[in-house]
């Protein structure tokens, strides 16, 4: 079975088994990883495009290690060298790199809506590397893929997700995500940054950070979207971090084997204590580890379609999805 949709747009696109395939897929693609050769030719032939109108570390490398582990030939867009300097479109520019045969472009862009517009228009696959503040899938699969590593689990999990909900492409994909698994969802954050629309989302609400951590499993912290607020929604940095930064007091409240997640960058000292974000309960590197067999889950389900699992099976070099009981 592979995915049914071409592209890769919102957690929301996906049905649960489609999810669980994926995180099942990643298990056996992230041993590739822990080889001293890390390639595979199960992509060979293929060309992905990263086409990224935002700043990006982690997920525009973890992309490109992606698509060069499956053995794919990976193009590297630099936006401010491109032809979009001169005018051209974001709909012309990527239907002059489909035009050279592209078979996977990964878009990143600061307007919510950018990929599905190309999805719409495209035969290539696309792929949502975030989009504004609206979703940001691929994060929240490598979420949901490091928890189940170590909590075995995503059904009956209490997760905390804390910060700036209102910009947050990563809490909304989560959201959606843990939701479809299971999992009980908690938000926590100052008043301006919740949404208004919050109620329709199926998670509690708490505006008091401590009352929030008590039973926990996973606490997921947000960077602030400075970026993206436009105007002030909190008086000063250090009042945010007074009021909503997690310090090992604050985590000694939640369970004994809770999980700390980020998805970077960090703001050490504002959103999280240092010697939490370097602590036991920690995951935050684990998570960037696993962005990359995440990544290539996704770029090779959608590559190759319905014929996923035949080719899977057969290639003596592609890695087999590892039988999984119980819940995704």
């Amino acid at each position: 079975m592979g995915l049914k949709s071409k592209d890769l747009i919102s957690i929301k696109d996906l049905d649960r088994n489609e999810l669980r395939l994926i995180l099942d897929t990643a298990e056996s693609f992230k041993e590739v990883g822990a080889r001293d050769i890390k390639k595979v030719p199960t992509l060979r032939g293929k060309t992905v495009v990263n086409l990224f109108f935002e700043p990006s570390t982690r997920t525009r490398t973890s992309f490109e290690l992606a698509a060069k582990r499956l053995s794919a030939d990976l193009i590297n867009i630099a936006v401010n060298s491109s032809s979009v300097v001169k005018g051209e479109t974001l709909v012309d520019t990527a239907r002059n790199l489909e035009a050279m045969q592209a078979d996977l472009i990964v878009v990143r862009h600061p307007c919510a809506g950018a990929p599905a517009l190309l999805a719409g228009k495209m035969a290539s696959a696309v792929i949502n590397a975030g989009d504004g503040a609206h979703e940001h899938p691929t994060q929240a699969l490598l979420d949901l893929f490091t928890i189940r590593e170590r909590k075995k689990t995503l059904e009956g999990l209490t997760v905390v997700i804390v910060g700036d909900i209102l910009h947050s492409r990563v809490a909304r994909s989560a959201i959606h995500a843990l939701k479809m698994v299971g999992s009980s969802v908690r938000v926590v954050g100052p008043p301006t940054m919740i949404p208004r629309e919050i109620a329709r989302w199926d998670v509690e609400v708490f505006y008091q950070y401590d009352e929030a951590l008590k039973g926990a499993d996973v606490v997921m912290i947000l960077r602030l979207q400075l970026e993206r607020q436009g105007r002030s929604l909190f008086p000063t940095i250090r009042e945010y971090a007074d009021l909503y930064g997690l310090t090992a007091r604050r985590l000694a409240m939640a369970k004994d084997d809770v999980l700390v997640m980020h998805p970077g960058p960090i703001n050490r000292g504002v959103e999280i204590a240092p010697e939490v974000a370097d602590g036991i309960s920690s995951v935050i590197l684990s998570q960037t580890t696993n962005g990359v067999a995440v990544r290539m889950a996704v770029l090779y389900l959608l590559s190759m379609g319905a014929r996923a699992d035949e080719q899977i099976t057969r290639s003596s070099d592609a890695p087999t999805p590892r039988a999984r009981t119980g819940e995704a």
